[in-house]
């Protein structure tokens, strides 16, 4: 049978009145990291949007040591990256069109990354190169390599496109230093959309892909050199993910869709299927969790949720820190 996760404390993380999301969660040089996109205008596309990194050597009191923009883009969904000394933060960013406000156009993304040598002192940011027309997600290091995931429409295929989310594609990036990529394979063909993925001993890949419109997130995997992959339907969507090894276990975390809103959960991965561990205390726009595990049965999730302000997509959100055990 397996085990619950046990949610042992919730901390606010970072609250001040504006709509916080979008989180990520890493150890670097022995202190922790946190990111996540600011934004007093809401959750939807907005020039005023910023990037915050806060650092902490406790996890529990937190200081931020950088904040970003990109004029004239929205900047969201930051991800750590540690890679041959640095930490990199990545974001995708949607081009804001003034006069059509409610414009959005994969085709027009671009990624940006800012990089430390010792978490307070930062550069960028900078275009991420070969990365125009993709919405960058999570990133991952192996083998002297780092690893990037974007999702794109297939042939940058025009956004009236009937069907647009069948056009939908994750591709799988690489890079020798961080800032200049290249394709390398398809984590999914169509109906894809943000995905999170791990590399395992053997230096295969396992990666957890949002579905997009009526499908539903897939479980997709691969060998080196990644160009084939295994693909298979799970049974819920799941929004925001997040997919680690903890001991000898996988989890997954992310939203969970119901009849009366969503919630942030945590999830083992077993054999192609999900089993619900734990929900975390979340509820209006919430989810896009990060997590760093401290032993093979503790372990921390930040994650954002509107339940305790605005209860919508509006201001106010909060970023919050779960210390979670295997129960």
């Amino acid at each position: 049978m397996l085990p619950q996760i046990r949610v042992n404390a919730v901390r606010t993380a970072f609250a001040d009145g504006n709509h916080n999301a979008f989180t990520d969660l890493c150890r670097f040089q022995g202190a922790f990291y946190l990111t996540f996109r600011s934004c007093h205008d809401g959750h939807m596309v907005h020039p005023t949007s910023r990037i915050v990194v806060l650092r902490s050597e406790d996890a529990q009191h937190w200081e931020t040591v950088h904040t970003f923009g990109v004029p004239g883009r929205d900047v969201r969904d930051p991800h750590f990256l540690a890679f041959q000394g640095k930490l990199f933060v990545y974001s995708g960013t949607w081009l804001y069109h003034p006069e059509e406000p409610e414009r959005r156009d994969v085709n027009e993304h671009l990624g940006y990354g800012v990089w430390s040598a010792d978490g307070r002192a930062w550069q960028g940011p900078q275009i991420l190169e070969g990365t125009y027309g993709h919405y960058v997600w999570r990133a991952a290091a192996h083998g002297g390599q780092a690893y990037l995931c974007g999702y794109r429409k297939r042939g940058m295929a025009p956004i009236s496109d009937e069907g647009r989310h069948a056009l939908m594609e994750a591709a799988l990036l690489e890079s020798d230093d961080g800032l200049i990529w290249k394709y390398v394979g398809l984590f999914r063909e169509s109906y894809a959309s943000e995905t999170a993925f791990l590399f395992e001993e053997d230096g295969d890949i396992l990666a957890i892909s949002r579905g997009a419109g009526d499908h539903p997130a897939q479980v997709c995997r691969s060998h080196p050199p990644y160009k084939v992959w295994e693909r298979q339907d799970l049974d819920r969507n799941v929004g925001g993910p997040v997919i680690a090894r903890w001991g000898e276990r996988t989890l997954v975390g992310g939203r969970k869709y119901g009849p009366h809103g969503s919630v942030t959960a945590l999830y083992w991965l077993v054999e192609g299927r999900l089993h619900q561990a734990a929900e975390l205390p979340s509820g209006g726009d919430n989810s896009y969790p990060g997590f760093v595990a401290l032993s093979d049965a503790h372990g921390l999730v930040s994650y954002y949720s509107s339940h305790q302000g605005s209860g919508t997509h509006l201001a106010p959100s909060a970023i919050y820190l779960a210390d979670v055990s295997v129960a």
